[in-house]
């Protein structure tokens, strides 16, 4: 394949925007010119002084393991859909002055407390990223 090089060559690509989440959907090409697909998460983050970054994950995704992903995909957004609906369910309310990283990752599944009050039994929810 000529300018084939050592790197995987990007050969289709789909993006879905989901508020601060963007993911990337690539199909890629081996050296031996078969194909693979990978999905990146890139999240938008805050720093304190104001810039942005983004913080990414990547899935490697095999035609071996299509079929059972997509069946077992399949098979738990069915679930959530079927107990949940398709309807989006948040209660949460931005506080003025917090910046959006912080309390939104600070306030995920917090349902139980109003503004300003807190007690000793609060818990800060930890995402797999976070560590």
């Amino acid at each position: 394949m000529e300018g084939h090089d050592n790197k995987s060559q990007e050969i289709f690509s789909k993006i879905l925007r989901a508020g601060r989440r963007t993911y990337f959907f690539d199909v890629r090409s081996t050296r031996a010119d078969d194909y693979y697909l990978t999905i990146t998460e890139s999240k938008k983050h805050t720093n304190e002084d104001g810039s942005a970054y983004y913080k990414k994950h990547k899935i490697y995704l095999y035609k071996e393991d299509f079929a059972r992903f997509k069946e077992i995909f399949d098979d738990v957004t069915k679930f959530i859909i079927d107990e949940k609906g398709e309807e989006i369910i948040s209660d949460y309310e931005p506080k003025e002055n917090e910046s959006s990283d912080s309390k939104e990752e600070d306030n995920k599944g917090d349902d139980s407390k109003e503004d300003g009050d807190k007690d000793s039994n609060s818990f800060t929810n930890i995402e797999f990223e976070d560590i």
